[in-house]
């Protein structure tokens, strides 16, 4: 049975959360906006490290591992309700030691790395001392695993990585990379990549530019273009074995679908109560705004679009603790996982976009958090895969179960079930 009740003792956490998101985390917002990865930037980490050990005080640190990975073990529910929380804040996951990509490449360490790997690099990552990068995708070939160049070939006892890599987030701050590069290109495209763990000071790296996105300054990108000089690794930095680089990005990618998922109830929250306070404030025709029947419709549709799409990744969540419990089959909530992520961004982009139009030119500023809300709705639409992608995965896999009809006409045709029904009752 599906049951989302929530015991006492948890929303006792729940609700310490939601006051200190608020009263802490968008704080840091207004303080140091734009400088969540910048582990250098001193002023920042200063008031950052005692929140965290407040965090930490209240047992909410690092909270996205499951037990049978070293973590705390909430599962999928609980973490949803807590990330529905961070999501309004964008220091909230950094202070809470969940941030992305951190948090999948914690997963790909905790289950592939070596002792010695994690004791490097996962120990200080779940500390929140360092910061990591995820570098896959590639400029002539986007999200497309089939369409990858960039390689690594055994020369003595290492791994010379050579090729260039797009979009790798925050790189510029990050004290390692876990890297993609194909491995075995003989194999089928699945099963060409192999996935390496490089340490930032590696020679060879080089980041040819940061780009910024819709929303970000252009001269203060975040998002890496590389290329990797042939980059020298030990033997041991591949994770997992050869061939299995898209296995282990399977394993981190749907995690950071289902989490992107969850912070994004968050900030449509944020957007409604955004919303609803304009509403109630302020008055255009002599009357409040949340009179006119037309702005109350945006927020019917808001919240209703809202419950809907929290619903959807509350089962998704559910789904995947059923299936970490061994309830229910390898491979479940691949499904919901894609429905969640298609779903998000055109979510956001109603609801945000709504919050936007009733605070009408302000709406469009920096002056609220509004117009960085909606800026980076975009970006949603293209992290962990691009959304059509996923689209046309749901599509496949339900038409995959679904049988063709026999004969001619649709098994609803009416005529064709009349007959049947009274063949099997000639006394109706």
């Amino acid at each position: 049975m599906i049951d989302f009740r929530v015991e006492p003792d948890f929303q006792a956490k729940l609700d310490w959360m939601d006051t200190f998101v608020r009263d802490e985390c968008e704080t840091m917002d207004l303080l140091f906006p734009g400088l969540t990865y910048d582990v250098k930037h001193a002023k920042s980490r200063a008031h950052l490290k005692p929140l965290q050990a407040q965090v930490k005080a209240q047992g909410l640190w690092a909270c996205h591992l499951g037990e049978h990975l070293g973590g705390p073990g909430y599962g999928q529910v609980k973490l949803a309700l807590m990330n529905e929380i961070l999501g309004r804040s964008s220091w909230a996951p950094t202070v809470f030691g969940t941030a992305a990509p951190d948090t999948g490449n914690a997963e790909i360490l905790a289950m592939f790395g070596t002792t010695e790997q994690k004791s490097r690099y996962l120990a200080p990552l779940m500390a929140g001392e360092i910061v990591s990068a995820f570098s896959m995708t590639e400029p002539q070939g986007g999200a497309d695993p089939t369409e990858f160049t960039c390689s690594a070939s055994m020369d003595g006892n290492e791994w010379v990585i050579e090729g260039e890599k797009w979009f790798t987030s925050n790189a510029k701050h990050a004290a390692f990379l876990i890297v993609m590069a194909v491995t075995n290109p003989e194999n089928p495209p699945h099963s060409r990549m192999s996935m390496f763990i490089v340490d930032a000071a590696t020679p060879g790296i080089e980041i040819l530019r940061n780009v910024a996105t819709v929303g970000e300054s252009p001269d203060e990108g975040s998002h890496a273009y590389i290329r990797y000089n042939a980059v020298r690794v030990p033997a041991d930095a591949m994770l997992g074995g050869a061939g299995e680089g898209f296995k282990v990005a399977q394993a981190r990618l749907g995690g950071g679908r289902i989490h992107h998922a969850m912070r994004s109830v968050g900030r449509c929250r944020r957007a409604i109560d955004m919303m609803l306070e304009r509403a109630v404030s302020r008055r255009t025709r002599g009357r409040k705004l949340g009179d006119h029947q037309f702005v109350q419709g945006l927020i019917a549709d808001s919240e209703i679009q809202l419950e809907q799409f929290r619903m959807l990744v509350l089962k998704t969540a559910w789904l995947i603790d059923e299936v970490e419990a061994g309830r229910e089959p390898h491979g479940k909530a691949r499904h919901h996982i894609a429905m969640c992520k298609v779903a998000m961004a055109s979510v956001m982009q109603d609801i945000i976009g709504r919050a936007v139009q009733l605070h009408g030119s302000l709406g469009i500023t920096y002056e609220t958090f509004l117009g960085p809300f909606w800026a980076g709705v975009s970006a949603l639409a293209f992290a962990d895969g691009p959304t059509d992608v996923h689209r046309a995965q749901i599509a496949r896999t339900m038409m995959k179960a679904t049988k063709p009809v026999d004969g001619l006409f649709p098994s609803e045709h009416i005529p064709t079930r009349l007959a049947a029904a009274r063949e099997r009752y000639p006394e109706a």
